[in-house]
């Protein structure tokens, strides 16, 4: 039976270092040999170190979901209805067709996800009296 781990003999020619870089780089070493420990531990120090030094920039998205319910019905397999609050919606007043769309987008987002079409909409007044919008959409 073989041992685990062999000693390379003396008389075996030493490898240059591009040879050793390139072999680190297709990985031809096996596990548990000591150039794969090497690797493998620059791995992690890279993984759990560079944090440190290097700004991912990846901080979490400060887009706040809307403050009332927004309610979505199924528009018989041609898309969604949703109905959200004019208070969730940021729409100016007097606002251009593609800035209003823009802005329902935007609010009924966190529901929908971002793979949304706004195909039309309209204003409406809910059960509770408060001024909402109507929006047609699909995927």
């Amino acid at each position: 039976m073989k041992p685990l781990s062999t000693v390379t003999p003396i008389t075996e020619s030493r490898r240059s270092v591009k040879e050793i870089l390139l072999s680190y780089f297709y990985w031809t070493y096996p596990r548990g040999c000591f150039h794969y420990d090497v690797m493998v531990t620059l791995i992690l120090l890279f993984i759990f170190v560079t944090p440190f030094f290097w700004n991912y920039s990846d901080k979490p998205t400060s887009l706040v979901g809307p403050v009332h319910p927004i309610q979505v019905v199924g528009n018989d397999g041609h898309g969604l209805v949703v109905t959200v609050l004019a208070a969730d919606a940021n729409v100016p007043v007097g606002a251009s067709d593609a800035v209003v769309k823009k802005a329902l987008r935007v609010a009924i987002e966190p529901v929908t996800g971002d793979a949304v079409f706004v195909e039309h909409w309209e204003t409406v007044t809910d059960a509770q009296g408060n001024s909402a919008w109507k929006v047609w959409a699909h995927r």
